[in-house]
């Protein structure tokens, strides 16, 4: 074995597929100077008895866009590298029982199809045709991809390993790392038995183990790995003669197939098959003391637990006759992890300095092509090519105590499949975080959704609305919320609303030359002393990174606000890079939130607030509000007459029941949200997404090219400016139907693909159906006729003229 180095530019800790492939992708990009730590043989933990599939299916865009990638580099890698591979691209058929399902299907087909996947809709008849062992009488219909298949784990890690080698990086099987020390200088000491190695950045890859490694962390601002380990078990089969002759005869393996609405997928395994069920009768281990997890589980399995799988063993069966008659040749039973939306962990590691994380991957095979480049993107360049909100680390804050993370992991792994629906919530892991008008909330109807671990009412349900889940799993918009929305953006318009925001990130920035620190961070202007305004940051590229409000109470005195989700990225994006002499807090905790709006808001506020009411749009004042102080700022993300009233936790009972008392009706955040894209008011990332520009995003009077401070982007932006933006941010009236657009809907034109939507909502004020998205420069022009596709149907759309749609001179907001 080498001699380990004692110095090197980055450290990878884990020898797993992901780990192989962060080194491969870094070497990639000329940083050869980066060594791999494994303590046994790479593949030694989940990579070893991955079932190896590798689909581009996802409901979500960046993920979606990782599988992608990992199927393009998997076909070309074996040449590139000279080490050959058995990379089957078989196709697969996802099974679809339910007209939902096939709605399911059909977003992501078209969202396949915008990347350049060639997924097709089929008839059972035609899925029949291609495999036709295959039971279809009760399917509503098939997805095809013809870029799914398997791979073997094994050996795709040690091409990835080989081509790092190739290029120069280095590899240290058997060799624990033991722990880390930082650096004054914020570089680190990766500790091992064999020696320290000295580097600039650490990456913990170490997939099952990720909690274990990030606990070393601890000590310079790190926070507990948010993951958990799950029991996957999938069986393997004795050949079936059927089988081996249909490959002969067709020259390759069946399609891989997978009935979702059963929860399992199956494939050809040789001349065999391989099962793979995600049971709803889960099991999580290593979660206490009665089952702890070992030093050392390297190339290890648990014994065979089928009666948890049985029932969908029986219906496999039952799907494929042909099953029946083979034998079961093995089981596999091992270890996965799970961070608690099934997601992987890829990015800055929260809180600590030049460390990063790429581990807690439920499917390592299918996305670690992608996520090496991810991780190789973060590290070197400080961000990433496509926005992947979906993976960063910091999407976890503070409330993914352990037992959440047991919850939340059988969760989703019992729901692998499961259908996400625009507006249902998930039982698993609730109240981490309330409001102090939390029971009063429910009491009065609130149906309550989660918010970076915040619970708070989506909508008020009256006595006799249909509460339950299963109301819930719809794609349409005429849920029984429905009318309850129309009637809270009503209230809204004709009178006063209050919704209870609780959970806004909020940060304090104060101390000589806060303001000129600032000015360099941001894109454009700061507001004056006593008012507020939003400010965005760009990165280098010119797009965006963030929106914050930002309320100026004295010269370099300054409370910065962002969305709930945003708490740990934003706090970041502020604390790497501040200066010595300034100092940041985060608030986020301290305080309770209310949006009091609506044209008989003033008057309200009037009768229970001390408080001057005649100061204009974009202000803020400290405040009494039921005899409680608070800081009172006029401003609504509603798009009417409003204040957001911002006070400790303690008054926050008072106030709302002060408010509610006065006549103040309930609203939720579904009716927020139609609220505010009638406004044309963008969600974080949703429209305000790194994938964007700022002036592709329609932002460019947030935008001071010409002032003196060379803003992050600046020179991008200064650029893109001069050539023009190549797409532009639009307002869409649709004809949508009885379905709101999903995010990443194809938006059409003349037959072609020339955009995609961001949000939507139907607009109860304007009644229209409205998306908000972005779209080729040229046909942004108000008037253009445009198609939207939602699930798998063009609907017309027009471009709208520049500005809100409801009272576009904001007269409601400045009365």
């Amino acid at each position: 074995m080498a001699d380990l180095p004692s110095t090197a530019r980055v450290v990878i800790i884990g020898g797993g597929v992901i780990g192989a492939s962060c080194l491969y992708h870094l070497a990639k990009r000329g940083w050869s100077d980066c060594v791999l730590l494994e303590k046994n043989e790479l593949t030694a933990g989940s990579t070893w008895h991955a079932a190896g599939n590798v689909p581009t299916f996802s409901n979500s865009w960046s993920i979606m866009n990782m599988q992608r990638y990992s199927t393009e580099l998997y076909a070309r890698l074996g040449a590139e590298v000279d080490y050959p591979m058995n990379y089957h691209q078989s196709g697969s058929i996802r099974l679809a029982h339910t007209p939902e399902r096939m709605q399911e299907f059909q977003r992501a087909c078209a969202m396949g199809r915008y990347q350049g996947i060639a997924m097709e809709i089929w008839t059972p008849e035609q899925a029949k045709a291609h495999y036709p062992f295959l039971e279809t009488h009760d399917l509503a219909g098939v997805l095809y991809d013809p870029t799914d298949g398997d791979i073997d784990p094994a050996q795709v890690t040690q091409a990835l390993a080989r081509g790092a080698r190739q290029m120069g990086a280095r590899i240290h099987r058997f060799c624990p790392a033991t722990g880390v020390t930082q650096r004054p200088d914020s570089g680190w000491i990766v500790h091992t038995d064999q020696g320290d190695i000295a580097c600039d950045y650490v990456v913990n890859a170490a997939g099952y183990y990720a909690q274990r490694v990030g606990d070393w962390f601890l000590p310079y601002g790190g926070r507990r790995v948010p993951m958990m380990v799950m029991s996957h078990q999938y069986l393997l089969t004795d050949e079936v003669p059927e089988v081996e002759a249909w490959s002969k005869a067709n020259g390759g393996k069946l399609p891989l197939l997978r009935d979702v609405d059963v929860s399992y997928y199956l494939r050809q395994e040789k001349h065999g098959f391989n099962l793979g069920p995600y049971e709803p009768n889960c099991r999580a281990h290593w979660v206490d003391d009665a089952d702890p997890m070992p030093e050392d589980f390297s190339f290890q399995l648990w014994s065979d637990d089928l009666d948890r799988i049985e029932d969908i063993v029986v219906d496999a069966m039952a799907r494929v006759p042909l099953m029946a008659n083979a034998g079961v040749s093995r089981v596999i039973n091992g270890p996965i992890p799970y961070a608690p939306d099934g997601l992987p962990l890829i990015g800055p590691m929260p809180g600590v300095r030049n460390a990063f994380e790429a581990c807690v991957f439920t499917f390592g095979i299918a996305q670690g092509g992608g996520a090496g480049k991810v991780l190789s993107e973060w590290v070197v360049d400080g961000r990433t090519e496509w926005d992947m909100w979906s993976c960063d680390p910091r999407r976890f804050t503070d409330y993914t105590d352990p037992d959440y993370c047991v919850q939340k992991g059988m969760e989703v792994y019992g729901n692998e499949y499961a259908i996400h629906f625009p507006h249902q919530e998930w039982p698993a892991g609730r109240d981490r975080k309330l409001s102090p008008n939390h029971a009063r909330i429910v009491a009065e109807g609130g149906q309550m959704g989660v918010y970076n671990g915040w619970e708070r009412a989506n909508w008020f349900a009256r006595p006799g609305d249909d509460t339950s889940q299963a109301a819930t799993k719809t794609w349409a918009r005429n849920g029984p919320w429905e009318a309850r929305v129309r009637e809270e953006c009503e209230a809204v318009r004709d009178g006063v609303g209050v919704i209870d925001l609780c959970g806004f990130s909020r940060f304090s920035l104060s101390g000589a030359g806060a303001a000129d620190w600032l000015r360099g961070r941001i894109t454009g202007a700061l507001p004056k002393v006593g008012r507020l305004n939003l400010i965005y940051f760009a990165d280098v590229r010119g797009r965006i990174v963030t929106e914050m409000s930002c309320i100026r109470q004295a010269e370099d005195d300054f409370l910065l606000m962002t969305a709930a989700l945003a708490q740990w990225h934003d706090f970041e994006l502020l604390w790497r890079a501040l200066p010595e002499g300034l100092v940041l807090r985060d608030l986020s905790a301290e305080s309770a939130t209310m949006l009091v709006t609506g044209p008989q808001s003033r008057d309200l506020l009037g009768r229970i607030a001390q408080a001057d009411l005649s100061q204009g749009w974009l202000t803020h004042q400290a405040a009494r509000v039921a005899g409680q102080d608070c800081l009172l700022v006029r401003v609504s993300f509603a798009g009417e007459l409003g204040w957001e009233v911002h006070c400790p936790m303690s008054a926050g009972a008072a106030i709302y029941d002060a408010l509610r008392a006065e006549g103040a009706t309930p609203v939720g955040m579904y009716a927020l949200n139609s609220l505010r894209i009638e406004k044309g008011y963008r969600s974080w990332k949703g429209d305000l997404s790194s994938d964007y520009s700022l002036l592709e995003a329609g932002l460019g009077r947030f935008v001071k090219l010409d002032k003196p401070q060379d803003f992050p982007g600046k020179q991008a932006l200064q650029a893109e400016h001069q050539r023009g933006a190549a797409k532009a941010f639009v307002t869409l009236v649709v004809d949508a139907g009885d379905c709101d657009a999903p995010y990443m809907s194809c938006i059409w034109k003349d037959g072609q693909i020339v955009g995609e939507t961001t949000s939507a909502a139907y607009g109860y004020r304007v009644g229209a159906a409205i998306a908000l998205g972005m779209v080729r420069a040229d046909c942004a022009v108000p008037g253009t006729e445009l198609e939207v596709e939602i699930f798998g149907s063009r609907h017309k759309a027009r471009v709208q003229p520049d500005g809100p749609l409801w009272d576009p001179d904001n007269a409601l907001l400045r009365a």
